[in-house]
């Protein structure tokens, strides 16, 4: 992975926040990871007393991330990846999937927490014969991402889009279905968006109470959003089956996965014609 520049690496450490909870950061904490600190820890724990279920969510939207790429590699021939709200690494992130089907895959990620690019550029690491670039950004901005990510990824063949838990933080609704209009209009045809978002449909009550939660502590406000709204994501693609559903069950048919239960993060993967 290229080097980030030290005069930009300085700059962007000098955003590390370590007293307010960060969401890649709480997330980590649910998957049982090391990454994150204190007032991470305690909010969530908070969450975890009222709703102890959303570590359910945060495994199936891992494991989602895992099918999905196993199929845009394997089914669907994507080669390269634009994975936006990376989160802090992990196993089995989305470049470690793609180049063990495919080394020579590409992969972008762009994420705007500074812990997260710390981590990045010490684990973010790529085959030989692929490559896997960082990029410090902004959802808000996919302007700047989309040419920074052209460095890196060519736009004139297919690419796979990787919005997992990350739309929810762009609050208004119609700035969030105009990002990703822009983001889908960018790549040629054949591309493909895989979408993960967070739902008040499953567990309701409990899930409206973790929100509220985190609305009142967190780094940014997040937004809960119905099936019926996340669908609008799909509007001018291809969407596959089985549609928008919970992570859980997104061709979730290995026999080794035993009894299937829906969990608060809903999913969908759709094609551009």
């Amino acid at each position: 992975m290229p080097e980030e520049p030290a005069d930009d690496r300085e700059a962007v450490l000098a955003r590390l926040d370590l007293t307010t909870p960060h969401s890649a950061r709480v997330w980590n904490y649910f998957l049982g990871g090391k990454d994150n600190y204190a007032p991470d820890r305690d909010l969530g724990e908070q969450i975890l007393h009222h709703f102890p279920e959303i570590v359910d969510a945060a495994r199936a939207d891992r494991a989602f991330l895992g099918r999905a790429v196993h199929h845009l590699v394997g089914e669907a021939g994507m080669r390269q990846f634009l994975d936006l709200g990376t989160g802090l690494p992990t196993a089995d992130n989305t470049h470690e999937v793609a180049q063990r089907l495919a080394p020579e895959a590409r992969i972008v990620y762009v994420d705007n927490d500074p812990l997260v690019l710390v981590h990045a550029q010490a684990l973010l690491t790529s085959s030989p014969e692929g490559v896997t670039d960082y990029i410090d950004g902004d959802v808000h901005e996919p302007g700047p991402i989309l040419e920074r990510a052209g460095r890196t990824l060519d736009f004139d063949k297919p690419v796979a889009l990787m919005l997992l838990g990350i739309m929810q933080f762009v609050n208004d609704d119609e700035e969030a279905y105009d990002i990703v209009d822009r983001l889908v209009a960018a790549l040629p045809s054949g591309s493909h968006l895989a979408l993960a978002h967070p739902t008040a449909e499953v567990h309701t009550e409990a899930m409206t109470a973790a929100v509220a939660s985190w609305n009142e502590q967190g780094s940014s406000p997040m937004k809960l959003r119905s099936r019926e709204q996340l669908l609008r994501f799909f509007r001018d693609l291809e969407l596959l089956d089985p549609g928008v559903v919970s992570c859980s069950r997104w061709r979730a048919d290995r026999p080794d996965i035993g009894e299937i239960a829906d969990v608060t993060q809903f999913c969908g993967v759709g094609r551009k014609p």
